[in-house]
């Protein structure tokens, strides 16, 4: 499960944690008791003002974004504890694991990843919770690696059966609901029908420096290829996530490879 920086910041501010949130959806995790259970989560207004301010995405230029990569890393562990510190208050075996420690990317995409830690960690009955880091990168010397490429990735390796993206929207629409009264909620969507609207999926326009909602589907059409399929719901509305999570019906937008509807 992802849960987007948007949803437990708040991500017009900087450093913003929205701890009522972060606590409710603890509680959600908590009720519905689903494992095995990974747990991603966004940086919001932690880690990407900062990424972006020293351009860590783009890789190593300067000796000056040495530090801002260290500033980046350390916004995101800040957040994460929050994340975790909530779920534990919550009795869920709760256990950080940081991205920049098990995966190298190359040219900004996931190349090395070290699953050992993460598979004796769900063995064991653990829920591990990773996040959008700024990771080391073979090529570029750094990069961002984002919760969305993160969690399609770990579904893909670790056999998952299902994704779920906690936004702060209902779903997928067919423009910005934000900014389009005429925007309509897709329901249910395939691969094939995804590809064909691609091009009306637009990017936030929030400091986002891993894609914004375009971002997130890109990064989950790989999953979904695998036969994972993908459910996007809205985060901010309580319930949400515990029914996502319980499989039970719920307003948002599920993502498969092709057929009817799971």
């Amino acid at each position: 499960m992802k849960l987007g920086g948007s949803v437990i910041t708040v991500k017009e501010k900087i450093m913003a944690p929205n701890l009522k949130a972060i606590r409710r959806l603890a509680g959600e995790v908590r009720d519905a008791r689903v494992k095995p259970l990974i747990i991603v989560h966004g940086g919001g207004g932690f880690g990407h003002p900062v990424a972006k301010q020293y351009g860590i995405k783009g890789g190593y230029k300067d000796p000056s974004q040495v530090m801002g990569f260290s500033r980046t890393h350390q916004a995101m562990l800040t957040l994460n504890k929050l994340v975790v510190d909530a779920l534990i208050d919550r009795e869920i075996p709760a256990v950080a694991v940081q991205p920049s420690s098990v995966i190298i990317t190359k040219l900004g995409r996931i190349h090395v990843m070290e699953e050992r830690p993460l598979t004796k960690l769900l063995e064991m009955g653990f829920v591990p919770v990773l996040y959008g880091d700024a990771v080391l990168d073979s090529d570029m010397g750094f990069s961002i690696l984002s919760g969305d490429q993160l969690v399609a990735s770990l579904a893909i390796r670790l056999n998952a059966n299902h994704i779920i993206i906690g936004v702060d929207v209902d779903g997928l629409y067919t423009a910005d609901p934000r900014i389009d009264p005429s925007a309509r909620l897709i329901p249910h969507i395939t691969l094939p029908e995804l590809r064909g609207l691609q091009h009306k999926i637009e990017e936030a326009r929030l400091t986002d420096v891993t894609g914004g909602m375009l971002g997130k589907v890109l990064e989950l059409i790989m999953a979904v290829e695998w036969g994972i399929p993908a459910t996007i719901v809205n985060a901010t509305k309580a319930g949400n996530v515990y029914k996502a999570l319980k499989r039970e019906r719920v307003t948002g937008t599920m993502i498969e490879r092709g057929g009817g509807i799971a």
